[in-house]
């Protein structure tokens, strides 16, 4: 089964912003390839989504929600936050490994 993959404004500003901070703090190259791959990979959540595991927060939630970890190389760095639904996978959210985990308002 393949799904539709629904980005949030939100999680696309966060995706966007990420980049934005990479390439300000690293180098504008290395940011590109980092978004870049992110987008794909986000776009991969169309085949097989159940591969990735429970996010960290699940439990605190009323809806199952995963994560795909991402980053560059073997080193992951960020992670998309969604939700499968019937046909489509909702992604509610990017975030930094370090951030402090999504609340339910954030949903």
């Amino acid at each position: 089964m393949s799904y539709e993959v629904y980005v949030t404004a939100k999680a696309d500003r966060q995706l966007e912003d990420a980049a934005r901070w990479w390439a300000e703090h690293r180098s504008v190259e290395q940011a590109e390839r980092w978004y870049d791959g992110f987008v794909l990979a986000i776009r991969g959540l169309a085949n097989n989504p159940e591969r990735c595991p429970l996010a960290r927060e699940n439990s605190n939630m009323p809806i199952e929600i995963r994560q795909l970890p991402y980053g560059l190389g073997r080193r992951k760095t960020h992670r998309a936050i969604f939700a499968i639904r019937p046909d489509r996978v909702v992604v509610y959210a990017v975030r930094h490994l370090a951030q402090r985990d999504l609340s339910l308002d954030e949903l």
